[in-house]
């Protein structure tokens, strides 16, 4: 709780210093506010990192999460909301410099470009602060400063995966500054590893659940070192996870429903009261979110993820006598809007997700169990009215068709989809109908750094050892072993997808697996080789959506007349036009495709730490 009180006088006062605005890299005039009276202990230099945390809360929680635009880039997921024509469907239209890049009912593209630089600034803050306080020790000061370095590097891993060559801040900014350049890429990365290497030695693993730990700092420091193509310091640093006795994969029953013998252990891994028990021992990273708790900062709601990503069930579907079917009502006689929520379907899962991926080897995968995982079709007719009026279809399961052949679904894009309902049911206690309510979540999980690593003993050529790691993630689920000859980067990229829908930053981690093919010219398993020099031309992000989606590569069309559509460009995100127009005497580099290109000049290749 003291925690929690300290953010709201530090926060307050670094948003003065910095100036208020809507955009890190758009400048506003400086406060009276004295960081020296305000960073004059170590406590209120970890009230900073607070500052850090908070902001992950909104990366999963509330409406629209950033999440969503995350899965939505990728091949996973697609915008569901087709009740009108403004939503990123059509992304060769609408995906622009000077859109509205930051709304919850559109994208959150600018979301990434504007939080992720305010934790950059809060991080900054902290790392140029660190020897204001006096400290009880050596290993204190550091180990404040290996978490704020955390902080910083988690942004820019983002942010380099999100829109490429970026502005570099590695200090405190208190004056204003209006001359910024974008830095390479891989100088980012390599100066964000520098960082995570001192953090690893220094960060402790014995904090309290919601903050940095020194897994999390090897878990982020192996992805940092997947990208910069140095596979054998990625198995080194996950291995400091998997072998550091720590954490491990939980593999018994654990927690509130753990003598249910209707569920299991994929059950009990998502459970919202389970995620931060001492006895997980999965979890190295999480975001607490917990009702009636200060300094929550998803606000007074709840985690909308039923809302965000079931599909609008409760609306659309008719009974095969022309009848509304369903209702979003609590407290019906047939309730499912409780344990369901009130989907829009603003994540669409796509075909990929729920079918393709589920194969012979998942036969008996927990994670697609029945009850775990939820079809339309496991849903019946529950509208009160059809009971009045006598229509026969209540209580009876939804259909798609009627006997006849006519569709009884209005919009097959937005109402009918499979979700996994074992990680998106997240009981509502204080609204009705349900929209998910308060949840701890998981930022990283053991489960990630066996697939981590086993992506980087696939890029050495160490298949059999690969194997083994995805074995682990699959054992656990109950699917089948794979052996060494099915090992490639397609194999795990579907197990992420299985293991981590809804966890991971699925935009960021495929275009990290381009890059990768992109930079060391290896034939990837669809047959083709990719290179640098014409990333946002041809490049694997693009190729595996389109091999994998049934929506960009078939001009699938909303009923508003709005068509999917999408670029091998959009491999990177446009930068907001306001951060490039606001940096008058320097030049933020505009991405390929995207306009404002044309005035770009050669990124920085080198830290200039000023």
């Amino acid at each position: 709780m003291k925690r929690y009180i300290l953010i709201s006088t530090w926060a307050t006062g670094l948003i003065l210093m910095a100036g208020c605005s809507t955009d890190f890299l758009q400048p506003k005039p400086l406060s009276f506010f004295s960081p020296e009276t305000t960073f004059s202990d170590a406590e209120a230099l970890r009230a900073g990192l607070v500052s850090c945390e908070s902001l992950l809360r909104e990366e999963w929680l509330g409406t629209g999460s950033p999440i969503t635009t995350q899965l939505v880039f990728s091949e996973v997921a697609v915008e569901g909301t087709t009740d009108a024509a403004k939503p990123s469907q059509n992304l060769n239209l609408q995906i622009t410099p000077d859109a509205d890049l930051n709304n919850s009912a559109t994208t959150r593209i600018g979301w990434f470009w504007q939080k992720y630089y305010e934790g950059i600034r809060y991080a900054n803050t902290v790392i140029s602060r660190i020897d204001q306080p006096k400290y009880a020790s050596e290993a204190e000061r550091n180990a404040i400063l290996g978490t704020a370095y955390f902080h910083r590097a988690y942004r820019y891993y983002g942010l380099c995966h999100e829109f490429g060559d970026v502005p570099l801040e590695l200090k405190e900014r208190t004056d204003t500054k209006l001359d910024y350049y974008s830095t390479k890429r891989e100088v980012i990365l390599k100066k964000m590893k520098e960082d995570l290497e001192f953090a690893e030695e220094w960060v402790k693993d014995d904090v309290d659940k919601g903050t940095v730990t020194k897994a999390a700092v090897s878990h982020l420091l192996t992805k940092v070192n997947l990208a910069l193509g140095l596979f054998d310091d990625a198995i080194a640093s996950a291995s400091k996870v998997i072998d550091g006795g720590k954490y491990s994969l939980m593999t018994t029953r654990f927690g509130i429903d753990k003598n249910n013998a209707a569920k299991n252990i994929t059950w009990d891994l998502h459970r919202p009261e389970n995620k931060a028990l001492p006895e997980n021992q999965e979890g190295i990273m999480l975001v607490i979110d917990r009702r009636n708790v200060a300094g929550n900062y998803t606000g007074s709601n709840g985690s909308d993820l039923m809302y965000n990503a079931v599909p609008l069930w409760w609306n659309g579907i008719l009974t095969p006598n022309g009848n509304r079917g369903t209702l979003d009502k609590a407290g019906i006689e047939i309730d499912q809007v409780t344990s369901n929520g009130r989907g829009v379907g603003k994540a669409r899962s796509t075909w990929y997700t729920t079918h393709t991926i589920w194969g012979s080897g998942e036969k008996d995968d927990y994670r697609h169990a029945p009850g775990n995982w939820m079809r339309i079709q496991d849903l019946v007719y529950n509208h009160p009215n059809l009971k009045t009026i006598g229509d026969p279809y209540y209580g009876k399961p939804i259909q798609m068709f009627s006997s006849a052949g006519v569709l009884l679904c209005s919009d097959t894009i937005r109402n009918w989809y499979e979700w996994p309902q074992y990680k998106l049911f997240i009981p509502d206690l204080d609204r009705t109908p349900a929209f998910g309510g308060r949840t701890d979540w998981y930022v990283f999980r053991v489960a990630e750094t066996f697939l981590l690593r086993a992506e980087a003993r696939f890029w050495k050529g160490e298949l059999t050892l690969a194997a083994e790691d995805l074995n682990q993630v699959r054992l656990r689920a109950n699917a089948k072993a794979l052996n060494a000859a099915q090992v490639n980067i397609g194999t795990i990229l579907d197990e992420r997808a299985r293991e981590l829908y809804y966890e991971e930053h699925r935009k960021v981690e495929l275009t990290r697996i381009a890059y990768i093919l992109a930079m060391t010219g290896k034939t990837a398993y669809n047959g083709k080789t990719y290179s640098l020099a014409n990333f946002s031309e041809k490049n694997f992000w693009y190729d595996r959506i389109m091999e994998k989606t049934e929506f960009y590569n078939k001009g699938a069309v909303t009923r508003y007349g709005n068509p999917y559509t999408m670029s091998a460009y959009h491999v990177l995100w446009p930068v907001p036009s306001s951060a490039i127009s606001g940096n008058s005497r320097g030049v933020i580099n505009q991405n390929a495709g995207y306009a404002g290109f044309e005035k770009n000049v050669p990124a920085l290749t080198t830290v200039i730490d000023e």
